[in-house]
């Protein structure tokens, strides 16, 4: 009886270990909620200075870059990104594709609207790594600038 109780507590120990670490792991990464509420204040920050926020996205400060999390906008006439932390800027949108060729800029430029935050999936890696994961991209148009947020389903 003595063995039978101490295997249930190991096993009860190994569960809690396991759970812990998952709720960590998922830690890690943006949810859609953080990223809609990122998207949001970068709308906001735009409207205030829109050259000190495309500053702020492009570097990653005012808590514009959170985890697997960033901002990135485009000029909405001709599509070309005015910022973006891990991407050259004047890169253009309409060219840019998903890992799997979805072509996800061209849906922003087309789709774009402002003062309503749409949404579509493609594939991209996350920051620092090569491996495309399903990603959902939160834009919006604010002004003459077409923002977006995107997190990862995995």
């Amino acid at each position: 009886m003595l063995r039978n109780l101490a295997f249930a507590v190991g096993c009860a120990v190994s569960l809690i270990v396991l759970c812990t670490a998952a709720s960590f792991a998922a830690a890690d990464f943006g949810t859609p909620e953080e990223a809609k509420a990122m998207l949001e204040r970068a709308v906001a920050a735009v409207k205030e200075d829109k050259a000190k926020a495309l500053d702020m996205f492009n570097n990653g400060e005012g808590g514009f870059k959170d985890r697997d999390l960033y901002v990135w906008c485009a000029n909405a006439s001709d599509g070309i990104v005015t910022a973006q932390p891990y991407m050259n800027k004047g890169k253009q949108l309409r060219d840019i594709k998903g890992k799997h060729g979805a072509p996800f800029g061209e849906t922003i430029m087309q789709n774009a609207t402002e003062g309503t935050i749409k949404e579509t999936t493609y594939w991209w890696p996350r920051p620092g790594t090569d491996k495309p994961l399903e990603k959902t991209a939160l834009y919006t148009k604010v002004g003459d600038q077409i923002c977006s947020v995107g997190y990862y389903k995995e």
